[in-house]
């Protein structure tokens, strides 16, 4: 099995393998012109994007700059997503994000990483893990989510909070690492910040 090939497995490889460096320039030099884009040219960053990911939906959009090890070769897009800032993907294998989910700025998704043994990682062997991400959730700024990971739909996860296991379907997740606060429940349907309320029109439209 090549190098290529482990990227995808979890197995170690040798991620500066020259047939995936070659690779992996030719995306980010792509990934280079989007993010020289002007707020003035939407058809010319949605023609890139739509070169460089895997899948993309309708109605995404990231806000530049953004990061991504592949360009976003390996990352699966649902519909209207939206990204903020210094979005980083670290797609050495599969990323995946639900439809309507909202990613806030300085957001980490990595699918990475490098054994603990220190021999190993002298002499650079690297695996990658898959992350999921559920429809509908908010990523607050700062989030960052570890490699293998799988999160639920609806879900909310507070701001710098580090995702280190699966998450479930409808919570509120918080903190380093990242803990369930509690369930999304109908409170939430009734005020959106602090005393806030929300008004049941909008609930109709």
């Amino acid at each position: 099995m090549t190098n290529r090939e482990k990227m995808h497995t979890g197995d170690l490889y040798l991620p500066d393998d020259p047939a995936i460096e070659v690779e992996q320039k030719r995306y980010l030099d792509r990934l280079y012109d989007y993010n020289h884009t002007r707020p003035s040219e939407p058809d010319r960053q949605q023609k890139i994007l739509h070169e460089l990911f895997a899948e993309l939906g309708p109605n995404c959009y990231i806000e530049p700059p953004f990061h991504a090890n592949f360009g976003g070769h390996h990352v699966h897009f649902g519909s209207d997503i939206y990204a903020n800032f210094n979005l980083t993907l670290v797609d050495d294998t599969h990323i995946y994000v639900g439809d309507h989910t909202m990613i806030g700025p300085n957001v980490t998704l990595a699918t990475a990483g490098h054994p603990i043994n220190a021999e190993l990682r002298y002499r650079n062997y690297q695996y990658n893990m898959p992350v999921h991400v559920g429809r509908n959730c908010w990523l607050g700024a700062g989030v960052i989510v570890l490699p293998g990971i799988t999160i639920g739909d609806n879900v909310v996860i507070g701001a710098g909070s580090v995702i280190t296991k699966d998450v479930p379907d409808n919570v509120v997740v918080v903190g380093d690492p990242g803990r369930i606060l509690r369930k999304v429940n109908d409170h939430d349907r009734e005020f959106y910040f602090k005393d806030r309320r929300i008004d049941p029109a909008l609930f109709e439209k």
